[in-house]
């Protein structure tokens, strides 16, 4: 049986993303890809969808605004991630003190991460959502202050990532893909595009 890398060879997976995490965990599963060019999208979704269904729906969005037409042989990936706290969705800070407010906010406390996933090619379309639940221990204000100055993290839902300093000693377990967390949840990228080609 072929690997999924080998049974790319014949198709081109592209990767419209910006996150530097998709990225990375693409590559570590030996999966290559295609980045595409930045494009426009208004991310927006509807007043009154329940949370843990808006990342998928912005995925949607993404790859229905993709502005160049699929090839035969193109598979187009698209994802959104987001921090659900409650009933609320903590986006990426605009800036460092919105990062300690999100961040005092999920400390001690319990969250759930969900990425929506689309693949979609000229003829077929999958998409899904992938949850993790996630536990804070209690962080100090000190410690929220150091992930934030020297992290820096307004480009991350939530204002944080797991695989930095924060997820380190701050996250006591996880439920769920730790990939998911961090941006992909590649085991079921990886089985979807298994069934697709």
């Amino acid at each position: 049986m072929m690997l999924l890398k080998d049974k790319l060879a014949g198709h081109r997976l592209i990767l419209a993303s910006a996150s530097p995490r998709r990225r990375q965990i693409l590559a570590e599963a030996e999966l290559p890809f295609t980045l595409a060019a930045p494009y426009e999208v208004d991310e927006v979704w509807p007043e009154g969808m329940p949370a843990a269904e808006v990342a998928e729906y912005l995925a949607g969005l993404k790859s229905d605004a993709y502005p160049v037409p699929l090839a035969p042989g193109d598979i187009l990936l698209t994802a959104d991630t987001t921090v659900i706290l409650g009933d609320g969705i903590l986006g990426k800070p605009a800036d460092g003190a919105e990062a300690r407010r999100m961040l005092a906010d999920l400390s001690g406390r319990v969250h759930t991460v969900t990425t929506g996933v689309v693949l979609r090619t000229t003829t077929r379309r999958e998409s899904f959502t992938a949850t993790t639940t996630v536990h804070f221990r209690r962080l100090t204000p000190e410690e929220i202050g150091h992930y934030v100055d020297t992290a820096r993290p307004m480009d991350k839902a939530g204002a944080y990532a797991i695989q930095e300093w924060i997820g380190h000693v701050g996250i006591e377990r996880i439920e769920g893909s730790f990939q998911n967390v961090m941006g992909l949840p590649i085991q079921m990228v990886y089985a979807t595009l298994n069934r697709m080609i």
